[in-house]
This record gives C-alpha cells, structure tokens and sequence, in this order.
C-alpha cells in the first residue's frame, strides 16, 4: 500500500517535514544554519532511500564512480565555492557599497513575515534565473559551461550538483547576489535555501514521481526530465529552477501525456564525465557537439 501512495505523496510530505524540521529546531534554539543544514540533509537522505525504494528507472541507479564525481561537484562547487563568492560578497562588495553611502536595503518588504518574503524571492529568483537558463541553451560560449550539467545519461539526486564552477559563479550573480545587496535577513534565506535545495534533489531523483496539478506550479522532476532529453526540440523547455509558472507564461511549459522522456545527454554520447576533464571541456571548442565516434 505505502509503496503504490508513495509516488504521490512523497514529494509533499518530504518537502513539508523537512520545513517543520527546520523551524522546530529553530524554535529549539539551534544555530539557524546548523538548523538548516540538518533540515537539508534529511531531505537528501529521504530522497536517497526513496531512489532504493521505488526508482523510476533501473539504468539510472548511479554507480559508485557517479557518486564520487557527483559527490565532489557538490561540495567543491554548490558548497565551497558559494560559500567563497558569499564571503567576498558580503565582506568586499557590501563594505564598498557603504562606505560609499549606496543603499537599496528600502526596496525589500522586510516587514513581511518571513514566509511571504521567501516566496517572493523564489519568484524573482527563479524569473532572473529563468532567463539566464534559456540563454545558456541558445548562446554557445554560455551553452559551453552549462553543457556540463547536460552531460550524464541518467538523472538521480547528487547530480543536480554538476555545474562548471564559473557557471555556478555566473548564476550567483542572477541568483544570491541580488538579495545579498537588498540586505534580506538570514531567515529568509535560510527559508528559500531548504526549498531550493530539497527540490533540486528533488527534480533530479530517479523516483516515481507524481506531481499532478504541482506540475503547473513547482519545476519537478516529471517536467525536468524532459529537459534533460538529447533531442533538442525536448530539452529546450522547462527551464524553471523552482517553479515552472515563468515556463507557463512564455511558452516553454512541456509535459507529452502518453510518453516517458528516452535518451538523456548530450549529442556527443563520449563527452567526458570526468570532474577534471570537464572542467576543462567547456574550452574544447565543437566538444559539446560532437557526433559519437
């Protein structure tokens, strides 16, 4: 019975408990990031067990070498180096803003309750980042970098961390940024960290997964799938990061009924999967592109 309930509550309930989690450690008078980490490890671990116990496809279980890749882009990149461009952000950029007397921190509704902010940031976030994703597909130096996280074969949770560093940077700059000079309080960014990190292992898992109406709200994995496909005509749609409503309003909303998604990747089927070699493969010029051997 659980496992036939299971693809279509588990989304809900895990994104849910992870928030409770979170407050109620806050109310406990745990550190907020120690709280929001902890909250964002359960999910990954929830989401890990539930990839065991219900996968969507059997060849996309991940090997112990795509763990070790994948594993090392997230701390490397979605840890270390964000943590790194927050820092100079935060101890370069914002001190040069004030001793200058430049502010902007009136524009934001810190007043809000801290939920509602959240939501807000998730709306403009993900239209800057909407954006910026649908021109990484159609300008080539950008489509280079962003090649990279196009490149496994098979989607599950650790590899929604496969970014090439200076594109991570670059999306920093749409993303985080922005709200770091607003001077949102660190609440609000902890709120908005739990839901973008939960749902991004979330829209790479291999699960069954059922969204139903969710699918025209939240960008999951059932929409994000299809944008992972080697057919170009596929892949070129759903480009939300957290929601899918900026995909509904200009047409790039995709989800065919009666058929799964099929070949994953890049048209080049020998592009490296490497963490060294595609650092550097953005710079080999045509690489991306290549027909197979």
């Amino acid at each position: 019975m659980l496992k036939q309930w299971a693809p279509y509550i588990s989304y809900p309930f895990v994104i849910s408990f992870c928030f409770i989690l979170h407050i109620a450690l806050i109310y406990l008078g745990l550190h907020l990031t120690l709280s929001t980490w902890i909250a964002v490890f359960f999910g990954l671990l929830s989401i890990i067990a539930l990839e065991r116990y219900t996968p969507f496809r059997a060849e996309w279980i991940p090997k112990n070498n795509d763990w070790i890749v994948d594993a090392s882009y997230m701390v490397l990149v979605q840890i270390l180096l964000v943590k790194f461009l927050t820092f100079i952000v935060s101890i370069a950029l914002l001190d040069i803003f004030q001793s200058n007397g430049f502010t902007i921190k009136k524009l934001w509704p810190a007043e809000w309750a801290t939920g509602t902010q959240a939501i807000l940031m998730v709306l403009i976030a993900d239209f800057l980042r909407y954006w910026l994703h649908r021109l990484s597909h159609k300008w080539k130096p950008l489509w280079r970098l962003h090649a990279v996280h196009h490149s496994p074969h098979k989607l599950y949770s650790m590899n929604v961390g496969r970014f090439h560093p200076l594109e991570k940077s670059i999306q920093f700059i749409f993303d985080a940024l922005p709200f770091i000079i607003l001077g949102i309080s660190e609440n609000v960014l902890a709120a908005y960290f739990v839901f973008y990190s939960i749902n991004g292992f979330f829209q790479h898992c291999n699960i069954k997964v059922y969204l139903g109406p969710l699918n025209y709200l939240i960008s999951g994995p059932e929409l994000h799938r299809w944008h992972h496909s080697v057919k170009i005509n596929e892949s070129n749609n759903n480009f939300g990061n957290n929601l899918i409503i900026w995909d509904l309003l200009f047409g790039t909303w995709h989800l065919p009924k009666e058929i799964k998604v099929e070949q994953l990747g890049l048209i080049n089927r020998n592009y490296p999967l490497g963490l060294i070699e595609q650092l550097k493969s953005p710079f080999i010029k045509g690489l991306d592109q290549e027909e197979n051997d």
